[in-house]
């Protein structure tokens, strides 16, 4: 067993997963489980904690497949696809990101109407203009510093989104019977499929793979494999529980001070129920910390974007062009007049359908010992990934029952 570094070493070297972590409390999250909440109370509790279980070990394969190749899950499939094949998947993968970018475009704009009356349109320009902002920030001083950025949006979004339980703490009964696995209704499990959509992100899964091909750089310098691998399950664990109690705030608070109230449909009307049942002060925490998911989330989804066509297509395009052409449909969608609520849960299914795109290739190739070398995947470690892609294409399987039928 790989002996860990020193603690301060062990430090420095947390910071990948925390990036990918900010796409799981991303408007789409806090949409799903603040509806799950509201409309079922405590029920999809387990969905949410079995959820952010399954992330941990697919964000770690992800992590450990950039990290003993060299290269990110994209340019693993580019390199291993037909042209065909390649331009399918991409096309598949684009749909992804753009349904990823319009959850996080629209709650972003959600929130700068919620706390400076801004029009949603404009709103959704004005979040979609600044993740190429926060992008520059890693061009310019390099990735640990893009790290600590959003590490300071996490910090934001979790006094926000858990200040509710400090005013009105949940059950602790009720609490423990939502980890008992059981559904109330078809409604209930075709949101439960949009939690862990929104939990078990594709884009993620693309993007981690590459943040560990080069992020250690020298504070990986003189470690070998495997220690880098132990510091890599810890930075993975400590991200995605952090996110995890994060998601499972927003169920409970909603479950405990806002079931049975009318208006819980949308953020908007979830923002009044909290200012009359909670108060101003964790109302206005909740507006700040959404505008921070927002900003934050598509930042991470443009970069998802563009290692997914530079290892798909081969190509480099100017994160410009990326925004505009991702953005257009939510701005389109906001126009039009479409609910932003809506929009948001229906962003999760899509990304719960894109899931399998990306997880069966990830579990395959960290599978192969041709691929990993002495670093493949245990048996055991195999199977588990292997059920938690059976589980999520069998809810798919189910989701696409339900809206059709």
């Amino acid at each position: 067993m790989a002996t860990l570094p020193p603690p301060t070493r062990r430090l420095a070297l947390l910071g990948p997963a925390f990036i990918a972590a900010v796409a799981y409390v991303d408007p789409g999250n806090v949409a799903t489980n603040v509806t799950a909440g509201a409309r079922y109370g405590y029920t999809l509790v387990w969905v949410v904690v079995l959820a952010n279980v399954m992330a941990v070990l697919v964000q770690y394969l992800s992590a450990k497949l950039g990290l003993v190749t060299g290269r990110s899950l994209p340019a693993q499939l580019g390199e291993r696809l037909p042209r065909p094949a390649r331009l399918a998947y991409w096309a598949q993968a684009e749909a992804v990101a753009i349904a990823t970018d319009m959850a996080e475009v629209v709650g972003g704009a959600l929130a700068l109407a919620i706390l400076f009356d801004v029009p949603l349109v404009l709103g959704a320009v004005l979040t979609a203009a600044v993740s190429p902002l926060v992008l520059r920030i890693g061009d310019a001083r390099g990735q640990r510093a893009l790290e600590r950025v959003i590490m300071g949006f996490l910090l934001l979004i979790a006094v926000g989104f858990m200040a509710g339980l400090f005013v009105d703490p949940p059950d602790g009964g009720d609490l423990a019977g939502g980890l008992v696995p059981s559904f109330a209704g078809s409604d209930s499990v075709l949101l439960a499929s949009g939690i862990i959509g929104a939990t078990v992100m594709p884009h993620v899964i693309y993007l981690h793979s590459s943040l560990t091909t080069t992020r250690l750089g020298s504070r990986g310098e003189g470690l070998g494999v495997g220690r880098l691998l132990s510091a890599t399950r810890g930075d993975v664990v400590s991200a995605l529980v952090l996110a995890g109690v994060l998601n499972l705030s927003l169920l409970v608070v909603a479950a405990s001070s806002l079931q049975g109230f009318p208006g819980t449909d949308t953020l908007q009307g979830v923002h009044e129920l909290m200012t009359s049942e909670l108060g101003s002060g964790v109302a206005l925490l909740f507006a700040v910390a959404l505008l921070g998911s927002g900003l934050a989330s598509t930042s991470v989804g443009s970069a998802a974007g563009a290692e997914v066509m530079r290892g798909l297509l081969h190509r480099r395009v100017p994160l410009l062009v990326r925004r505009v052409v991702t953005v257009i449909p939510a701005v389109v969608v906001l126009a039009l007049g479409a609910d932003p609520s809506e929009t948001l849960i229906v962003s999760q299914v899509v990304l719960s359908l894109g899931i399998p795109f990306a997880l069966v290739p990830l579990v395959l190739l960290t599978a192969r010992h041709d691929v990993m070398g002495e670093h493949v995947n245990r048996r055991g470690t195999t199977a588990a990934a292997a059920v938690v892609a059976a589980a999520v294409i069998t809810l798919n399987l189910a989701l696409l029952y339900l809206t059709f039928s």
